[in-house]
């Protein structure tokens, strides 16, 4: 029989001189499934944190172990620690690479609820619309916009996220905890590159901790400042760069392209954790955070024989350059009451907005001939989510039960908007100037700023949404050893009506080193706003391509219908042990079924689609795609964690951690294609989306990891494994002609040593053996000018090695 008797907490020591030390000490023994102490079940509203050991699947990674991957983004950190988690360096082309996404088993970005110490985060305002990326279709929330400095560990909920923390948490959350220190701080300063001599960054970041009166209260302040300058691994522009004929074809040089690459960045972040007791059962709290991001991204080369080029203006041809600003902020306040009306309280209201403004230099707009201006304002997006509302616990003592009976229950509303802000008006016009020379002179150009054409007036809106939402879950012991959940949300949305989803689930602890789980869940998430309300257009010699705002008239011209939510399901079995003392081991099997997936169309082209889109009032438009929900899909997989420490006498402390996750997508059914497609030989979803959605991440990833700390020393070591995947690099390709990625092997390297208990320095590489993904085949080159040798979707990139060195010091 389990021993229930409370076990007396002892005040825990943090190592914060040495986060290696740390790291060492954290798992030198690692956790076993206990079932002891654990008198009451469930978690508190009190706590950020997710309870471990529970019917829910959580892996915790702390601060210590997110520093010792050697990156300073929080998502590119989760990558290496969790095989489950997907976050690929290079977002994709356009403004796919304006934010920092990841998958979590390999479902799609948006799918993953984000949370900072248990609250939900908001979405970005940008939408992830090129064709491009594993992060294709997508608008998730962006938490490497949080600094490091900040995050005392990181939850990766599995299973039972969807009554805990939001119906829409389809195939998990990742929960950031904030550090809450009384005194303390640390400075960290990193500077890297890569083994090809470019993309420096420097990276500082640092905290703080005070002390708020005498009964516990704490202030934490963290801030990030990270520049980081751009790569290019593009190839040489392929073809004439000036009229045929022209002497210089000869001798001018083809290396022009600066589009395969990562972008230019300066990302500031600052943030505020604070708790303080007004008295002994009332809390008051604060958690805010502020960032401000400015990149300068290339875009896709134009060369001097291309008629959108004003050759009077740009001689040599033109490279235009995206410059995008994102101004972001999140204010969650709230009153923890103890022991109210007999149960515990917290009551919150939270803010958070998102602005992205967008600009193309280095171009210009054909259409106004020399007069054009060569910088435009493009437009801007805001996204803003205004959350209001309560959760408590109760607990329950029954003569029938061994434990008592947990219950959380909650009501919170929410109110959404989006933003959709009209670019300058030479960004969008038509000037009326024909092509001034070559060939095609007199003809008529394509209108608008070459590359990023501005948003219209027309295509300007404001949406917004407003959200009820209550939830309830009960978590109690049926014996002492087997522990049940059930838990559900009711949620109505004003324009998307009301729908239920619940969640079971169950765990008997066999022992104290044995325990098996099992998860039953239903989920449901509805589109984002701007995944209705999106707008922007690329333009080409002679004609444009538009993502279209799915209510808009033009996408109804074209068959697009109002967005419906996408509804989940998914099973789980899994079992934690203690194999031998200080060897752990967690596996899990899991079965995720979405109906009405949300995501993008094909890109529909051709000249009848040209036709109905000028009917409906946007002219000069050849290819044009719009959200939907075509498709239904099931994700099968499987993940292990398993972790052994060895301690020897004399050679120091090792630590052998392995992670494995596979995760096979497939489409169950198809919906219809709208008859205005059909009636053109024109499909809503073809191949090629296919393989985007599907095949654009790898199925499998495994990390094998081993760390060595002898003394002041200390080692790290890891070899990534990840599986195929295929490369799309246009719509117009050929299934013969996709570019489909072998299996890769990455090694990482960091190397420790402490200086003085208080500093630490250390030097390292990510992508060790300095390796590249397999080049794409030609037709993929080919198709983008050669501006891509490698597929950008590579899982680790496809910049080469990078090496790095940082010191930290503790105060």
């Amino acid at each position: 029989m389990a021993d229930t008797t409370p076990k007396k907490k002892l005040p825990t020591k943090h190592n914060a001189n040495n986060p290696q030390a740390a790291t060492v000490a954290a798992t030198a023994a690692p956790e076993a499934i206990h079932v002891t102490g654990a008198t009451r079940p469930g978690n508190s509203v009190f706590s950020p944190s997710t309870r471990e050991h529970s019917t829910v699947q959580v892996f915790r990674y702390d601060s210590s172990q997110l520093k010792e991957t050697g990156q300073t983004n929080i998502l590119a950190a989760l990558s290496q620690l969790s095989a489950a988690v997907t976050s690929s360096p290079f977002g994709g082309m356009g403004s796919n690479g304006f934010n920092k996404t990841m998958q979590l088993r390999n479902l799609g970005a948006d799918q993953t609820l984000m949370l900072v110490n248990g609250k939900r985060r908001h979405v970005d305002a940008n939408f992830n619309y090129y064709q491009s990326g594993p992060n294709y279709g997508t608008d998730p929330a962006d938490l490497s916009l949080i600094p490091v400095s900040a995050i005392d560990h990181v939850e990766i909920i599995t299973e039972g996220a969807s009554a805990l923390y939001g119906q829409d948490a389809e195939a998990g959350a990742v929960n950031i905890v904030l550090k809450s220190d009384t005194k303390g701080g640390s400075i960290n300063l990193q500077n890297s590159g890569f083994y090809a001599g470019d993309g420096q960054s420097f990276d500082g970041n640092g905290n703080y901790g005070f002390a708020l009166g005498h009964n516990g209260g704490f202030l934490d302040i963290a801030a990030q400042i990270n520049n980081q300058l751009s790569t290019n691994r593009s190839g040489d522009y392929t073809g004439s760069l000036y009229f045929a004929g022209d002497p210089r074809n000869e001798t001018a040089s083809h290396d022009v392209q600066r589009l395969g690459g990562n972008i230019r960045m300066l990302l500031e972040t600052a943030s505020i954790n604070m708790s303080y007791p007004i008295t002994q059962n009332l809390e008051l709290y604060n958690t805010s955070t502020f960032s401000h991001k400015d990149i300068i991204a290339p875009e896709t080369y134009r060369a001097p024989s291309n008629d959108n080029v004003v050759r009077g203006l740009h001689p040599d041809g033109m490279e235009p350059m995206w410059h995008a600003e994102e101004w972001d902020f999140q204010v969650n306040n709230g009153l923890k009451v103890h022991h109210f009306l007999t149960a515990d309280w917290d009551f919150f209201v939270n803010y958070g907005r998102n602005q992205q403004i967008n600009h193309i230099q280095d171009t210009d707009n054909p259409t106004m001939g020399m007069s054009s201006p060569t910088s435009f304002y493009t437009g801007q997006f805001v996204a803003t989510e205004f959350d209001a509302g309560f959760k408590a616990t109760k607990f329950f003592r029954t003569s029938a039960l061994p434990r008592p009976i947990n219950l959380t229950y909650g009501f919170d509303y929410r109110f959404d908007t989006y933003q959709v802000g009209a670019g300058d008006a030479a960004s969008v016009e038509n000037g009326g100037v024909p092509i001034l020379d070559g060939p095609n002179a007199g003809n008529t150009a394509s209108a608008g700023a070459v590359d990023k054409y501005g948003i219209p007036a027309a295509a300007g809106s404001i949406l917004n949404r407003g959200i009820y939402d209550g939830m309830a879950n009960l978590d109690l012991f049926v014996t002492r050893k087997w522990e049940w959940t059930l838990g559900g949300h009711v949620v109505s949305y004003d324009d998307m009506g009301v729908h239920p989803t619940g969640s079971i689930g169950t765990r008997y602890n066999v022992n104290k080193h044995l325990a098996f789980r099992g998860n039953v869940n239903t989920g449901y998430r509805a589109p984002t706003l701007a995944e209705e309300a999106f707008f922007a257009e690329t333009t080409f010699p002679t004609y444009r391509t538009a993502q279209l705002p799915v209510n808009s008239s033009w996408a109804k011209a074209l068959g697009a219908s109002k967005l419906r939510g996408e509804q989940s399901r998914s099973y789980s079995i899994g079992v934690d042990a203690t194999l031998i003392p200080n060897w752990t081991l967690t596996a899990n099997l899991y079965r995720i079924s979405i109906n009405d997936r949300l995501y993008n169309s094909t890109q529909f082209g051709g000249s009848g689609v040209e036709s109905i889109l000028t009917a409906a009032g946007l002219p000069n438009v050849l290819y044009a795609s719009y959200y939907g929900n075509p498709v239904n899909t099931t994700t099968n997989g499987g993940d292990i964690s398993t972790a052994y420490t060895l301690k020897t006498p004399r050679m120091g402390t090792f630590q052998f951690r392995f992670s494995l996750n596979i995760a096979d997508s497939e489409i169950t059914h198809h919906n219809s294609t709208p008859s205005t497609l059909s009636a053109m030989g024109l499909t809503s979803f073809n191949r090629t989306n296919e393989e985007y959605l599907l095949h654009s991440s790898p199925k499998n990833i495994e990390n094998l990891t081993v760390t060595w700390k002898k003394g002041r020393y200390f080692v790290r070591v890891q070899e990534q494994r990840f599986g195929s995947y295929t490369w799309v690099a246009a719509p117009s390709l050929t299934q013969a002609q996709w570019t489909y990625a072998k299996p890769s092997y990455i090694t990482n390297l960091e190397l420790g040593y402490d200086i003085t208990p208080k500093w630490h320095i250390a030097g390292g590489a990510y992508n060790l053996g300095n390796h590249y993904p397999g080049k794409a085949n030609s037709a993929s080159r080919s198709a983008l000018q050669n501006a891509f040798l490698y597929p950008n979707n590579s899982p680790y990139g496809f910049s080469g090695g990078m090496y790095y060195i940082k010191t930290n010091l503790n105060f």
